[in-house]
């Protein structure tokens, strides 16, 4: 139920209107499903989380497949001390190792292995097939282009957001 319109003072809420809100229970389905159909091809086919593949693919694209701890937190969205379990399993899989920074031994350095490479590499396909599957089959190219656009244009404003609450 949505409540009755009220003045468009600034000290009243800016109500979403009927498109709006339809469009808001889209994106809140969307943002709920997609992970969640992810993760199941990513469970089945190659027993990782959708996190732990962002992970493992995070780390492969950085130079020696290594990258601080503090900056991975900040690529996976996720507090230091939840990335540090979520490292620890990989580590216990053979997929992940820990060292401090070379050049600061304040900070650790997560590395993909070799394993953890291979492993990448197996489930990438698969994780490519499903994307493409749930997105890019549905999607015409202006389509694909406009998602982009309005993507990024939220996580900038998120971004910004965050910067300026400090």
């Amino acid at each position: 139920m949505m409540p009755e319109r009220l003045s468009t003072s600034t000290d009243q809420p800016r109500w979403l209107t009927p498109a709006e809100l339809e469009t808001w229970y889209s994106l809140c389905q969307l943002l709920y499903m997609l992970p969640t159909a992810l993760e199941a091809q990513l469970q089945r086919d190659a027993q990782l989380s959708f996190v732990e593949y962002y992970v493992l693919a995070g780390l492969s694209d950085q130079p020696e497949h290594r990258m601080r701890m503090s900056e991975l937190a900040v690529l996976a969205n996720s507090e230091l001390s939840r990335l540090s379990h979520l490292i620890g399993r990989l580590e216990k899989r053979g997929y992940v190792r820990r060292e401090p920074d070379p050049t600061n031994g304040r900070y650790t350095h997560a590395i993909l292995t070799d394993a953890g490479h291979a492993h990448l590499v197996e489930a990438a396909p698969g994780h490519v097939a499903r994307v493409r599957e749930l997105i890019y089959d549905v999607l015409d190219p202006t389509e694909v282009h406009g998602l982009g656009t309005a993507a990024k244009k939220i996580i900038d404003r998120i971004v910004g957001l965050q910067r300026a609450q400090g």
